[in-house]
């Protein structure tokens, strides 16, 4: 599943760069899917979706960082634990229950993000 952030941040930035898939913003920034990623121009989704990466997506939350549901792959492919929890010094980076996703998803969208 992916990582939501809470909204009991204190927005203090640790996790941004923690991210490998670049997933996470600060709130009220737009955020584009070829952000630290391999995407560039028009691209369909492993949903289907298609989209234009370098186009601005509205932002999730105002107020708090936020990760893109899209985007986080829990670290998966890249480190043995999400890298945001385990940085966040208030312990708001948990688990998103509206987004549950086994490892093999999450390792098909890092590749997906990553090597095409």
């Amino acid at each position: 599943m992916a990582i939501i952030i809470t909204d009991e941040c204190i927005n203090c930035g640790a996790c941004e760069p923690e991210c490998p898939n670049t997933a996470i913003y600060e709130g009220a920034d737009d955020w584009r899917y070829k952000d630290g990623t391999k995407l560039k121009g028009k691209v369909i989704l492993p949903d289907g979706t298609e989209v234009d990466s370098d186009e601005a997506q509205t932002p999730i939350s105002d107020e708090v960082y936020y990760i893109v549901p899209g985007k986080c792959t829990e670290c998966k492919g890249f480190h043995d634990e999400p890298q945001c929890a385990a940085v966040c010094p208030v312990d708001c980076c948990v688990p998103d229950d509206s987004h549950v996703e086994s490892e093999e998803t999450l390792l098909n969208r890092q590749a997906f993000l990553h090597n095409e």
